[in-house]
């Protein structure tokens, strides 16, 4: 599979998804001038990870900020992870957030109720 990187620059996240070396992850900012844009790639991407052999993912969340946009694309990113998971693969989210910030934790706590997937919330450092 092809690897995705995007260097995250003010207003959209780093995306790094690389099989071979087994990261998933999305951090940074995301507030995208075109959000759909921005994430279709990503999408396509675990649609494509869907469809492989390789049965696990533990995908990450480190973000600082997102928008109102960006939040229903995150949902179906979650989404698909949910669907993996019903599917047979083993999926764990990771949702990082700044120790300090209950909005980001809060949203995490949102999205693991939404959806039906191992969900594991870390506080860190800024």
């Amino acid at each position: 599979m092809d690897v995705i990187k995007i260097q995250g620059t003010d207003d959209t996240p780093t995306v790094i998804l690389d099989v071979e070396n087994e990261i998933f992850q999305i951090s940074g900012r995301s507030m995208p001038e075109d959000v759909g844009a921005f994430y279709d790639p990503v999408l396509d991407w675990l649609d494509n990870f869907a469809d492989s052999s390789n049965d696990k993912m533990t995908f990450g969340f480190k973000l600082e900020y997102f928008n109102t946009a960006s939040s229903k694309l995150i949902l179906d990113i979650l989404l698909k992870l949910e669907e993996m998971f019903e599917n047979g693969k083993e999926i764990l989210v990771k949702w990082y957030y700044p120790e300090d910030d209950e909005d980001m934790e809060e949203a995490g706590e949102e999205y693991a109720d939404i959806v039906e997937v191992p969900f594991e919330q870390i506080p860190y450092e800024d």
